[in-house]
């Protein structure tokens, strides 16, 4: 584990040391993400962040390749010249995206194309484990185009969870590590030295995302950008695909089975493990695709829908998101991965998962939370009501000193006068009739209406209106 370990390390220490010369370039070649009305920042920041991963990737795998332990993992010179040119191709295209734009198009063509240079290199998908003691066995053709949709596949997922400051670094470092402990394992368990590649490509691919945290995590000083989206999804996809290329399934059954327990479910854990380090990126992305489609937009247009996006709308902060997003990561690589490593009973590694889960359940959704006042809903006063439909008391004191009612509020029909005589509409009540000069109406017939926009004497008319 000391050589995983200080390859971590290297890779770690370049990238981190590489990262502020990189934001400087990228501020000199003004490649920088202007704040948008979907983003989450408010002032441009730099680019590129992807450029230093790739140095620590270099550093990382130029080291290996050195270490007498790991020398012999690496079956042909393919290997690591396969990756360090997919790698590098994806850079390259990422530098012109992020600088000059790229459209979508253009972008999947360098990703068939980075996938195509990883087949080459000997990494390929010729079977998947099934439940059951049989396994799906390939076709070259087919083998080589499921492993670059898988690869292409994931390289969108990350780029789709890269909206908030360290979300995608976080996530993948996490996954990382937990392939990271299965690979190694694995590799001591089986003794097979070509199953050390994987946990080299693991060890660095965390240590990259270890080192540009520090620049990345909010508030962010320097953004991956495409450069490195597409980056660590290409590193993310390599190890389950490399893992299965040189990996026999029988020895998993074996190993099981005879004096040295590997797995507790053989034919099963080898297809969970990439599915649980690969779960919330690939969630995002196909929500995201079914969202977009079923409103008739491209999948590739933007919105404020993502994962993270429903967290901040929650009322979760900005760094309170992204560690909710780094626990439920944890959580899922951690519950497949202790399956193989671990060797507790299942009934207390499923009330452990429970316990978990329902934690975790409880600080993402607030309204989930039972001492929460009104359960999530809010908390109304008792007896009190606010309501616009109901009638608001007018005192005579209140009228008087006004003169007149509020506006939009309907006075009630009798108001006295100030020697105590009833009022209707601004005239005197006398003889049970409004009279408009004070005096009885003639014949006992209804009293004359003062002229229109006038009322008694020549005075203004009320501000309500007649009945």
């Amino acid at each position: 584990m000391r050589e995983y370990l200080f390859i971590l390390i290297i890779a770690a220490a370049v990238t981190y040391l590489l990262t502020p010369l990189v934001r400087r370039g990228a501020i000199a070649m003004h490649a920088q993400h202007a704040a948008r009305s979907r983003d989450v920042h408010k002032e441009p920041t730099p680019l590129l962040g992807g450029l230093a991963m790739y140095g620590g990737l270099v550093a990382g795998l130029l080291v290996a390749e050195q270490l007498s332990y790991l020398k012999q993992a690496f079956p042909s010179p393919r290997t690591v010249n396969g990756l360090l040119l997919a790698g590098g191709l994806l850079v390259a295209v990422g530098i012109v995206d992020d600088r000059w734009g790229l459209g979508a198009v253009s972008k999947l063509a360098g990703q068939i194309a980075a996938g195509g240079i990883v087949v080459w290199s000997g990494a390929y998908l010729p079977w998947i484990p099934w439940p059951g003691s049989e396994t799906v066995v390939f076709e070259p053709d087919l083998a080589y185009t499921l492993t670059i949709l898988l690869i292409v596949a994931t390289i969108n997922a990350v780029n789709f969870i890269d909206g908030l400051d360290g979300l995608a670094a976080g996530i993948v470092g996490i996954s990382a590590l937990a392939y990271l402990v299965y690979s190694y394992t694995l590799t001591n368990s089986v003794g097979i030295p070509s199953q050390s590649v994987p946990a080299v490509a693991s060890a660095v691919l965390a240590g990259m995302c270890l080192g540009f945290l520090p620049h990345n995590f909010n508030p962010a000083r320097i953004f991956m950008g495409d450069t490195g989206a597409m980056l660590l999804g290409l590193l993310l996809a390599y190890g389950p695909i490399e893992s299965t290329a040189t990996l026999d399934q029988n020895i998993l059954v074996t190993y099981s089975t005879g004096a040295h327990p590997l797995d507790r479910f053989p034919t099963i854990l080898p297809l969970l493990i990439p599915v649980a380090i690969w779960l919330i990126p690939y969630t995002d992305m196909v929500l995201a695709v079914i969202r977009r489609t079923a409103k008739g937009m491209s999948p590739f247009d933007a919105d404020r829908q993502h994962l993270h996006h429903r967290l901040l709308n929650m009322g979760h902060s900005h760094r309170q998101s992204v560690l909710l997003m780094y626990l439920w990561a944890a959580l899922f690589a951690s519950l497949v991965v202790g399956l193989s490593v671990l060797r507790i009973s299942l009934i207390w590694f499923a009330l452990i998962t429970l316990a978990a889960i329902a934690a975790l359940l409880l600080a993402t959704a607030p309204k989930l939370r039972p001492w929460r006042p009104g359960n999530g809903k809010r908390a109304r006063t008792r007896g009190s009501r606010s309501r616009s439909a109901d009638r608001l008391p007018v005192t005579t004191a209140a009228a008087a000193q006004a003169r007149g009612p509020a506006p939009g509020v309907l006075p009630p029909p009798f108001l006295p006068t100030a020697n105590g005589s009833p009022v209707v509409n601004g005239n005197p009540v006398i003889n049970g009739r409004p009279s408009p000069n004070g005096r009885p109406a003639a014949g006992g017939g209804p009293a004359q209406e003062p002229a229109p926009g006038r009322g008694q004497g020549g005075a203004p008319a009320p501000p309500w209106p007649r009945r």
